[in-house]
């Protein structure tokens, strides 16, 4: 077993910030990046941006990165919020080959 395992599922806000951190942003730029990214359909309000930047921040799966912007924080993603980001794609992805196996790939 992977010893990351234990950080495995990520909740559907994480995976999106992470995925959002592909280039630096700073946290109301996450959240606009997150809603594109879904199509609208995840909106991130402000508290929840900013608990779960901290959290990211403790796991170090995030760093805060200089800024020519004084008054924002930004953000980038870490070695190891990419090796987390990777071992949930490919948990999710076995999850998706299941479903095809099963048959419920088709159309609702």
């Amino acid at each position: 077993m992977h010893k990351n395992v234990e950080d495995l599922p990520l909740t559907e806000t994480t995976f999106y910030i992470l995925i959002a951190l592909n280039s630096p942003l700073h946290g109301y730029a996450i959240m606009q990046e997150v809603e594109n990214l879904s199509n609208g359909n995840v909106k991130i309000a402000a508290g929840t941006m900013y608990g779960a930047i901290e959290h990211l921040l403790k796991l170090k799966w995030i760093k805060s990165v200089p800024s020519n912007d004084k008054r924002r924080k930004v953000y980038s993603i870490t070695e190891k919020g990419i090796k987390i980001l990777k071992l949930e794609t490919n948990r999710l992805k076995g999850l998706v080959l299941l479903a095809k196996k099963m048959g419920y790939d088709k159309g609702v």
